[in-house]
């Protein structure tokens, strides 16, 4: 599936900028899904293209954030973590 690319953490810095004041990538996390923490710029992402990007953990795969685009907006949801932290 070419629509769909597999990329590190740091891919996502410019999306999450428009987002978030902060640098995100180095932004810490810990994982809802299997308690792993970490900065997002060691994460895996996701890049669906036209649509957002999947921020996933690198050791369970559970997506820690969810970022879509809507209509000139962005749409954010940040379930798969237990705690997100500005580095």
């Amino acid at each position: 599936m070419d629509e769909l690319l597999r990329l590190d953490g740091n891919a996502a810095a410019g999306v999450l900028g428009e987002v978030f004041s902060f640098e995100a990538t180095t932004a810490e996390y810990a994982c809802g899904g299997c308690g792993r923490a970490g900065t997002l710029g060691g994460a895996v992402v996701y890049e669906v293209r036209e649509m957002g990007v999947i921020v996933r953990c690198p050791g369970c795969d559970n997506a820690l954030i969810r970022l879509a685009h809507n209509r000139n907006r962005h749409v954010v949801d940040l379930r798969g973590t237990t705690s997100f932290t500005t580095g």
